[in-house]
């Protein structure tokens, strides 16, 4: 079993979603709590999940997250703070660095690419 929190943090949390990269190479979940996403490596001989790190939501209560089709972004609907947020997503290492791009919108609960 491996867990979405950092070792030593002990407060409150739920998670929500959970997502795989296009190249298959990294998944992102999210901590509901923590407030950030969960960033693992998939191994390519045996599919086993390692800790990449966590990257801050920026924001209260990520509701939902969702990688672009490209997997080059990755946005947070974080419900209890009104914003979604926009992250660039490191192709090679699976870390996230927040873009400064942040939309307020009102409890955000999901994000659909047309």
């Amino acid at each position: 079993m491996i867990t979405t929190l950092p070792p030593g943090w002990s407060g409150r949390n739920t998670t929500s979603e959970i997502a795989v990269a296009p190249s298959g190479r990294f998944v992102y979940g999210s901590n509901r709590g923590h407030d950030s996403i969960a960033i693992f490596r998939v191994d390519d001989a045996t599919g086993m999940l390692s800790r990449v790190g966590w990257e801050p939501t920026q924001g209260t209560t990520p509701r939902f997250f969702a990688l672009d089709p490209p997997g080059a972004r990755l946005y947070v609907a974080n419900q209890d703070s009104d914003t979604i947020v926009a992250f660039r997503v490191d192709e090679s290492a699976g870390t996230l660095t927040p873009t400064g791009q942040v939309v307020t919108v009102g409890s955000p609960s999901t994000i659909v690419f047309a």
